[in-house]
C-alpha cells in the first residue's frame, strides 16, 4: 500500500438512478473523476429540510478523483443535479494500491 496525499472519495446522493448515471458519466467523460460507482440498490435518507424531518429514496454515488479536480467536480455535480443543495462530501484517502493510485492520477489529468 502506498500513501496518498491527492486521492479523494466524493459521496453524492441522487434522487434517481438515471440522475446518478448522468452525473457519473459526465464527470468520468470530462476527466474530472477516474471512476464513479453507483450503488444501484436504493438507500433511504432521513434529513432535515426547510424545518421538517424528511425521508427520500436515493442512489449513492461514490466518486474517485484527486484534490486538484474537486472544484471542477463540484461545479459539474451542481450543474447537473436536481437538488437545491446536493450532497457533496469529500473524504481523504490515506492509502491505496500503488497501481490504482497511478491509474486514478492518469485518468484525471
Amino acid at each position: 500500500m502506498q500513501g496518498s496525499k491527492d486521492a479523494r472519495i466524493v459521496l453524492v446522493t441522487c434522487g434517481s438512478r438515471a440522475e446518478a448515471r448522468k452525473v457519473a458519466e459526465a464527470v468520468v467523460a470530462k476527466g474530472i473523476a477516474a471512476c464513479a460507482t453507483i450503488v444501484s440498490t436504493a438507500i433511504e435518507s432521513v434529513y432535515r429540510w426547510e424545518g421538517k424531518v424528511q425521508r427520500a429514496r436515493e442512489f449513492q454515488l461514490v466518486i474517485k478523483t484527486r484534490a486538484a479536480r474537486l472544484e471542477a467536480l463540484e461545479a459539474q455535480v451542481t450543474r447537473l443535479h436536481s437538488y437545491d443543495v446536493p450532497e457533496i462530501l469529500v473524504l481523504s484517502v490515506s492509502a491505496g494500491s500503488r497501481k490504482y493510485l497511478e491509474w486514478l492520477k492518469s485518468s484525471t489529468r
